[in-house]
């Protein structure tokens, strides 16, 4: 995921707002704790998604891929009252982490999580959402996309993480595996899809945002 210079990488962060002391000790529970810690979003991408919901000032989030709960709190700050993130996620070893971190943040009121299979959840929450971000299993990234798309207001958006997949989207096509093919896949069917305007920034492992018109 480090594609900048090691000192370009620094002074991006440097010149980022501070993650919250909360954050921070979640990301260094998370590395300290959890296998596969580079999952967290982090510092940059955190205030980023932050930084998204308080411009998109959503009511309803639907976050695919909770992981320790990181993303979660930094999509519930910028809710409008009354606003909710839905987060689900297949781990239940991780559940009761997230849990705690969300509620030490003070967000349970606003966080809403869910254990199991994504495809068998999704259409269970009945709501019309703002933001849907995908940060989860990479083959089925472009379910995710069809079975919430309806679901998603006008002038909302679908943000999908992960999507340069540290730099093996641009292997030959012949060499790529299963994850990564599924990656090219997703990016090509949201290009190709005129019901939304997309923009993908490489940011830490790439965020491919579409906007749904």
């Amino acid at each position: 995921m480090d594609f900048l210079p090691n000192e370009i990488a620094a002074y991006t962060e440097r010149y980022t707002q501070k993650e919250s002391k909360l954050l921070q000790e979640l990301n260094r529970d998370t590395y300290a704790n959890v296998l596969t810690p580079r999952m967290l979003a982090g510092h940059l991408q955190g205030r980023t998604l932050s930084m998204l919901s308080k411009m998109i000032q959503p009511k309803i989030v639907l976050e695919i891929g909770t992981y320790t709960g990181y993303s979660a709190i930094c999509w519930s700050e910028g809710l409008v009252s009354g606003g909710v993130v839905h987060t689900i996620d297949i781990n239940e070893e991780l559940e009761d982490m997230a849990n705690r971190y969300i509620f030490k943040a003070d967000k349970k009121a606003v966080i809403k999580t869910y254990i199991g299979s994504a495809i068998d959840i999704i259409p269970t929450i009945k709501e019309k959402f703002d933001v849907v971000y995908i940060d989860a299993d990479k083959g089925n990234y472009s379910n995710y996309y069809d079975m919430t798309f309806d679901s998603l207001n006008s002038g909302g958006y679908i943000i999908a993480d992960n999507v340069l997949w540290s730099g093996k989207v641009v292997e030959p096509e012949d060499q790529m595996d299963e994850d990564t093919s599924a990656i090219v896949a997703y990016c090509r069917k949201v290009h190709n899809d005129d019901r939304v305007e997309n923009v993908l920034f490489p940011i830490r492992d790439g965020l491919l945002i579409a906007r749904k018109k």
